[in-house]
């Protein structure tokens, strides 16, 4: 295969268990024309080299497909720059969606793009290609860049500020000569010849990215506000220019297009240092992992750089030091502050055997620990990469303004046209006409359209995340804001979610150590919480299980199983009885009133079962779930708890907490059947579960909440992840939706009255070209300055 049209790309591959699968792999793709694959199972990769003109990448990804594998999309984050409105994201993110097999989004507010797209398809190096020839510059985000990335950003800013400071120091003669003929003086401060050098240099050097931006977008299609600043200023300095020219008796507005320029440069200063105020969150996070490691080798200490780290090296965290990856206790014991991470601001105990997490604060004792995740795969990499996702995605409510701001330059130019047109002719000036169809021009604004939505979510997202609420993307946070039901699972949301046992009732000659032995004997190896409170209970009375025969389970019922030659069974009331056992139904009811689940224990004696004992268990409630549910229900949420419990324990449960609707006695594999069902009614419903036993139940909901185990969080497994194990938790993410959304139409509104009052103001000729581009300027600055509020809402907790 010497073929100059040959390529090599390599494709991960998810869903290989054995080189069968892989051989299979590589057996089809060697089918198709021109290619030759060969498919590694230990790395989970296909390196295939192929001739384009005979297959195409598509094909390939196909035939992986068809064997019933999965082809890893590949994703990437572009920092952008030289956007300036929403018709300019728009402009990319057409242009990127149009490139074969990618998906990408773009976000105005953080000036990134993400895309999404198949290997093979396109490349990092394609997708900038495509950014630069849409008139506009990007670089690739990756984890070694972001300092390089952040200086430029600076350097960018310093620049853009001296640029303003030469504009105002040549606009600021102008002003004070506009200001003399405002106050009535007739004769000309400065000489036109002068106006004219000083407003030059502004209009055609400083005010060069205004021809330039303008110029990409309408040869791209499609027009944005350079176009209208660029239109606007020049023709306000050309007939400036003319009348100058050929000494005509007018007035000149050079003092108008470099005011203009000026203030919108000013504008946009303040616009961008608002902006990078919405991100403190994230480089907050970012800024928590400490440079270097203290590490043993060769058993010396030595301090490396942290990002050298390997998983199972061993480094050492003296007091007040922050952790530089994640892993587990070795040696020591101490208090870690993990507050960053959960928001949780008590400290949490760590001994042999503990995990601790990249960034968290080491208090006291000193901590040796084996390294177990490193890099971009510790827990606080997952949560930055989550937040910036969130960040970057768009909410629903943010559709309306897009497709205003798609039209919104090509309408107002027209409405320039209109005014220039109409005023001339009603008014018989056509001076007149041209200052009124420049303020319309310069008082339009898109950018305050297209921020508004985006801002709040990037400052709604990181306030999120820096109290333990992480949002998977920005129609959640929106969605949360609907919820009218909560359905809540109790065991590990109301509760604990570390069932003791409480109570055992022998019956008959047998102890209850035998009990007890017999119990443990028969949940060995089970993971249910309520098992582990059987097994914790008997290695805390040394008792040893035995070995069982002829295991039989029924999920969330119970479990039948041979002891020597003797047959047992453990389980819920109505799973004994259903086997024809007779139980004590007054012993149970009294136990199950307290708020305990009662399991019977029984063996067979000739043809018929009897019961030995019962186990009576409780889970604590946590001492904030009805202080949450109050808050939940003065939110006008509902709230109904689902539990596999009997109708006595959950009825006990419910009241405690002031829960009126729950619903007993449901299996783990029936929960997502019951959800469907409380959907019926019409009404918006959120689930709360541990996001791994519940996951069925948490998709079929409209927005699901997984309560996670501390810092150690699944964070994929909901639409909203909540760290700390605590239904105040959900409380805080409602809250925290209600006041994004809050922000959002706030900022929406602005945008829209802005516009819709001042075009009109602009065209009658109420208002002056100065004070139409400052309006403009302050518009977009008002909608991130007003989005930046979200920092002060606090935590219920």
């Amino acid at each position: 295969m010497n073929s100059p049209n040959l390529k090599q790309i390599e494709i991960p591959i998810e869903g290989m268990t054995c080189a069968a699968c892989a051989t299979r792999i590589e057996k089809n793709l060697n089918k198709l024309p021109g290619v030759h694959a060969a498919v590694n199972l230990t790395n989970e990769k296909a390196r295939i080299n192929f001739d384009d003109t005979q297959t195409i990448p598509e094909k390939l990804i196909n035939s992986i497909e068809q064997a019933g594998f999965h082809v890893v999309p590949q994703s990437v984050q572009l920092q952008i720059n030289g956007m300036t409105c929403t018709t300019c994201s728009d402009r990319i993110k057409r242009a990127l969606n149009n490139l074969p097999g990618v998906t990408a989004t773009v976000n105005l507010a953080t000036e990134r793009a993400h895309a999404s797209f198949n290997p093979g398809s396109t490349t990092a190096s394609e997708l900038i290609a495509t950014i630069v020839k849409e008139g506009y510059s990007a670089t690739e985000i990756t984890e070694a860049n972001r300092i390089e990335e952040k200086a430029r950003r600076l350097a960018t800013y310093r620049a853009e500020l001296r640029m303003f400071w030469i504009s105002a120091a040549l606009t600021l003669p102008l002003m004070l000569h506009m200001g003399t003929i405002f106050s009535g003086i007739t004769t000309e401060l400065l000489p036109r010849w002068l106006q004219w050098l000083l407003a030059t240099p502004i209009q055609f050097w400083i005010g060069m990215r205004f021809y330039t931006g303008a110029w990409h977008a309408l040869r791209g299609g499609s027009a944005n506000m350079d176009v209208l600043v660029a239109l606007g200023t020049s023709m306000a300095y050309f007939f400036s220019v003319v009348v100058t020219l050929f000494a005509l008796n007018q007035h000149v507005y050079f003092e108008s297009s470099a005011a203009i320029i000026t203030l919108v440069l000013l504008g946009k200063l303040m616009e961008t240092r608002a902006k990078n105020k919405t991100s403190a969150a994230i480089e907050k996070l970012i800024g928590l992992q400490p440079k270097t490691a203290r590490v043993e080798r060769d058993g010396k200490i030595i301090d490396v750089d942290a990002s050298t780290l390997k998983i199972n090296d061993v480094f050492i965290v003296r007091p007040g030091e922050n952790l530089p990856v994640d892993g587990i206790v070795i040696e020591g014991s101490s208090n870690v502050n993990e507050s960053m991470l959960t928001g949780e601001s008590l400290p949490l105990s760590k001994n042999v055997g503990a995990k601790v997490y990249a960034a968290t604060m080491n208090q006291q004792g000193l901590l040796k620990c084996r390294a177990t995740s490193v890099g971009a795969h510790t827990q606080l990499a997952a949560i930055i990469h989550l937040v910036e996702e969130a960040q970057g995605s768009k909410a629903p409510i943010q559709r309306m303004a897009d497709t205003i701001s798609g039209i919104f330059v090509p309408v107002v130019v027209a409405i320039s046209t209109l005014t220039f047109l109409l005023t001339w002719w009603l008014a018989n000036d056509s001076v007149l006409a041209l200052i009124n169809a420049v303020t319309v021009l310069v008082i339009a604004c898109p950018c305050a359209l297209g921020l508004a939505t985006p801002t709040a979510i990037m400052v709604g997202v990181g306030r999120g995340a820096q109290v333990g609420v992480l949002v998977k993307n920005a129609a959640a946070l929106e969605q949360a804001e609907k919820i009218q039901i909560l359905i809540v699972d109790k065991t590990g949301t109301l509760t604990e979610g570390k069932p003791v046992v409480t109570n055992i009732v022998p019956l008959g000659s047998i102890t209850e150590h035998d009990l007890i032995q017999i119990s443990a004997s028969l949940e060995q190896g089970s993971e249910h919480p309520l098992a582990k409170a059987i097994i914790e209970l008997a290695t805390n009375m040394n008792i040893k299980p035995q070995a069982i025969y002829d295991f039989t389970a029924v999920t969330g019922n119970g479990i039948t199983a041979r002891i020597d030659d003797a047959e047992y069974m453990l389980g819920a009331a109505k799973f004994l009885i259903d086997r024809g056992t007779k139980i004590d139904n007054d012993r149970i009811f009294t136990l199950q009133a307290e708020g305990k689940t009662v399991i019977g224990v029984a063996k067979k004696f000739d043809h018929a079962f009897e019961v030995l004992g019962y186990i009576a268990i409780a889970d604590q409630l946590r001492t904030t779930s009805k202080q949450a549910v109050k808050r939940l229900q003065s939110m006008g949420i509902e709230v109904i708890m689902l539990t596999g419990d009997n109708s006595a324990t959950a009825a006990s449960i419910a009241k405690q907490v002031g829960i009126a609707g729950y619903r007993a006695e449901v299996l783990p594999q029936d929960k997502a059947a019951e959800v469907g069902r409380i959907k019926e009614s019409g009404k918006f419903v959120a689930m709360v579960g541990d996001g791994i036993n519940d996951a069925p139940a948490l998709a079929e909901a409209n927005v699901s909440f997984a309560i996670g185990a501390g810092s150690d969080v699944a964070i994929e497994a909901a639409d909203i992840t909540l760290v700390r194990n605590d239904l105040m938790s959900v409380v805080d993410a409602i809250s925290l939706s209600h006041r994004t959304l809050s922000k959002v139409r706030q900022n929406l509104f602005f945008a829209f009255i802005y516009n819709v009052l001042g075009i009109p103001l602009a065209a009658v000729g109420l208002l002056n070209p100065v004070i139409a581009a400052t309006a403009m300027a302050m518009s977009s600055v008002s909608v991130v300055g007003n989005s930046l509020l979200l920092k002060r809402w606090k935590a219920s907790s």
